[in-house]
């Protein structure tokens, strides 16, 4: 019996993505469906679901960017403030993690598409950084500014799952974030995007 339960509940853990814990239950007012693709933090409710992995959530709007330090491709440290005046689109990613791999080629498409108005920045959680720039030259993907947090100061001060992504607008506030995948080269999120300054 003890056997089947560990059975199952690794099958749940996997089917689940790359959750390193579950998401914390919305306290309060935390969050509230307006659709099913999108929380906003002015209509919440006691009752209401937290937003389903790859959608639009909205309940941390205007919140400062967190401080945390991660590191460029030449070992320099940098910090989010290192790229105030255009909005930042934040990624937490690892190369172990498959929802956060077939999320890349999007996210480097609207690096190639958006860069001149929009950083995007993919900051991976691997604690072994010497592995990052072979993962993302091997894919190819040439228009995404790619980091490392070696140290996982990102996680889970930010987050629990991956991949997360936060966009923040150009004065350091957040604007939205997404837990789980999301096409970044879409409608959706170039309509999300937009209105972003």
């Amino acid at each position: 019996m003890r056997v089947a339960s560990i059975l199952v509940l690794g099958a749940a853990l996997a089917a689940g993505g790359c959750d390193r814990a579950a998401p914390p239950a919305p306290q309060g007012n935390a969050t509230a469906a307006v659709s099913a693709d999108e929380v906003q933090p002015d209509e919440a409710r006691a009752d209401a679901p937290v937003a389903k992995p790859g959608a639009i959530d909205r309940s941390h709007a205007g919140e400062a960017a967190p401080d945390h330090p991660f590191a460029d491709a030449g070992g320099k440290t940098r910090r989010l403030a290192d790229f105030r005046g255009r909005p930042v689109l934040v990624n937490l990613w690892a190369t172990w993690c498959a929802p956060c791999i077939r999320e890349l080629p999007t996210l480097d498409r609207l690096a190639a598409r958006d860069g001149a108005r929009l950083h995007v920045l993919a900051i991976s959680q691997d604690m072994d950084a010497a592995k990052v720039a072979p993962f993302v030259a091997a894919r190819g993907l040439k228009s995404l500014a790619t980091y490392t947090d070696p140290k996982m100061a990102w996680t889970p001060a930010v987050t629990a799952t991956l991949p997360t992504t936060i966009l923040y607008d150009s004065a350091g506030r957040e604007a939205f974030r997404v837990v789980g995948e999301l096409d970044w080269a879409g409608p959706e999120a170039a309509k999300a995007i937009a209105g972003v300054r």
